[in-house]
């Protein structure tokens, strides 16, 4: 018998922790009001490039952005290819909505909200990349089904992405490191680990900009550790 519910973030339909911060400035307020319109993704039907932005580019998924740093250096990076973010956090939206007005960035599209509710919109084999890079560790044993690296999130990632698309996650975090490696042994039949050697996972890879995270992890003294993994054919 257990005291714990069972399931993952799947499976338990509710976002745990707090969304907003501190008060938004007058400017960040009109942010949300003016440009998130615009970048929303639709309420409805299936989320893919030809729908967001009337192409059919390579379509990238960051789960949980925070203030979208990576998101929109990679939008910066891939002109070509288009991305969706969603967060949802309202402060980090604010600074995602900046990044996005201060780039010119086109290729951009946001939701404020659960990201699971987007991924299951996207048609599965339709994602090139999807990115989790710093999520909550949700340090407490009894709270380990609230971790986005479990069985039922990671089941829905391999299904969206394409044969030799790629998964990109990211921790400070030892807890969640020992967690995301014995989750990721369960899924050795939809994803490769691409690793030569340790340097691999204890060096940011090229194209894998610092995200505010990150750097407040290395300020304090904290090893960071990046996984790449790409989904079989």
């Amino acid at each position: 018998m257990t005291a714990h519910k069972p399931g993952d973030p799947t499976t338990l339909n509710r976002l745990y922790g707090r969304t907003q911060g501190r008060a938004l400035r007058q400017g960040q307020q009109e942010l949300l009001e003016t440009l998130l319109p615009a970048l929303s993704v639709p309420d409805e039907g299936p989320v893919t490039s030809q729908a967001l932005f009337g192409t059919d580019a390579p379509l990238h998924f960051e789960i949980g952005m925070g203030s979208g740093e990576h998101l929109a250096a990679r939008a910066d990076m891939l002109p070509d290819h288009a991305f969706v973010g969603a967060e949802p956090f309202v402060n980090g939206m604010v600074g995602a909505l900046g990044h996005v007005r201060d780039m010119g960035l086109t290729n951009v599209r946001l939701h404020m909200g659960d990201a699971l509710e987007v991924l299951a919109r996207i048609p599965d084999g339709a994602l090139s990349f999807v990115y989790l890079l710093h999520p909550d560790p949700w340090r407490k044993a009894r709270h380990a089904k609230r971790r986005m690296m479990n069985d039922g999130p990671l089941d829905m990632i391999a299904a969206k992405l394409k044969p030799g698309g790629e998964f990109r996650f990211g921790t400070d975090h030892p807890i969640y490191l020992r967690h995301a490696l014995m989750v990721m042994r369960r899924h050795t039949q939809q994803f490769e680990w691409l690793i030569s050697g340790p340097a691999d996972f204890q060096n940011r890879p090229g194209g894998w900009s610092e995200t505010r995270y990150e750097a407040k992890a290395r300020r304090q003294g904290h090893e960071v550790w990046y996984f790449r993994y790409r989904k079989h054919a």
